[in-house]
């Protein structure tokens, strides 16, 4: 069990392993508490990958999952990018392969593909656009195309669905933890907090969004609990951002929807390992030339978008 000193010394390692290496600490908002602790900046995936390509440094520690460290590594070719968690990957990411995508998109010749930025640099560059749970339905009304092919969040294309008048073609990806809630969970949120506001992020069912006050990504959800005249609030998205909420808004009171939603990849990163991380530079992210230069024109498209 590491102690309160044992993490203090980790902290101060990290410290000066950071301001040696010239090095950025990344840390999405899903992550552990002490890990967010001893973020230079906390974010969702892409706002960070942006702020990346940026900020000053040299080396890009990336506290996250797979395809979050691969985005920094196409927006930043001349930067090392780390990944603590060397094992932490996405499931819904994985949802989608190159060639069942390539056999789809021969299916459909006319349609654009749209990629949720939850997605492997592979299936990035395999796509027209990316886009993210923010800005999904501005994405797919600014594609040319009327057909969509939407990958790989099922959930995330029935929501941008709802906005349009293309046709999406959903993949069957979706994220666990948030696929995973369920009407009857709301209803006792609601029961438990009856003047509590309902926010849920665009990766639930078609049935919790529904259901749901508002709907938005991370980075929305503390946006609207911090400027919202209400006081009291139910999270439905994964446990770890509400540390972030109780440090922005700490008048506000945030519930989680349901206490078990935890992405057991997110949590796979601890101090030893950024401190590791730091001390080797490893486990290492690179994606090849050929890809990162296709995946990034994606990314740029989205971007464009206004």
């Amino acid at each position: 069990m590491v102690t309160a000193a044992d993490q203090q010394a980790l902290i101060k390692e990290i410290r000066e392993l950071k301001a040696e290496r010239n090095a950025i600490l990344l840390v999405h908002n899903y992550q552990p508490d002490e890990i967010q602790d001893i973020a230079d900046l906390t974010g969702d995936s892409l706002e960070l990958s942006r702020a990346a390509a940026t900020m000053e440094g040299d080396v890009i520690v990336f506290c996250g999952v797979d395809f979050m460290a691969e985005t920094a590594a196409i927006l930043s070719p001349e930067k090392t990018v780390l990944l603590p968690a060397g094992d932490a990957n996405c499931p819904m990411a994985e949802m989608v392969g190159v060639d069942e995508l390539r056999r789809v998109k021969k299916e459909h010749p006319a349609a654009a593909v749209v990629c949720y930025v939850n997605s492997s640099a592979e299936i990035k560059a395999e796509s027209d656009f990316c886009c993210t749970s923010s800005n999904a339905v501005k994405v797919v009304n600014a594609v040319e195309q009327d057909e969509i092919i939407f990958v790989p969040d099922k959930n995330l294309g029935r929501y941008a669905q709802r906005f349009t008048n293309k046709k999406i073609l959903p993949w069957e990806g979706f994220c666990y933890v948030h696929d995973r809630i369920t009407p009857d969970q709301v209803r006792q949120a609601r029961e438990a907090y009856p003047d509590a506001v309902l926010l849920v992020h665009p990766e639930c069912r078609p049935e919790i969004i529904d259901m749901a006050d508002h709907v938005a990504s991370t980075s929305g959800i503390i946006k609207e609990v911090c400027s919202s005249k209400a006081y009291d609030f139910i999270i439905g998205t994964e446990v770890g951002i509400l540390h972030r909420l109780g440090k922005e808004c700490p008048q506000k009171h945030c519930y989680p929807l349901v206490s078990a939603a935890i992405c057991h990849n997110m949590k796979k990163t601890d101090l030893t390992k950024v401190r590791d991380s730091l001390a080797t530079l490893a486990p290492r992210i690179t994606v090849p030339k050929e890809i990162a230069d296709r995946a990034r024109g994606a990314i740029e498209r989205m971007l464009a978008v206004k």
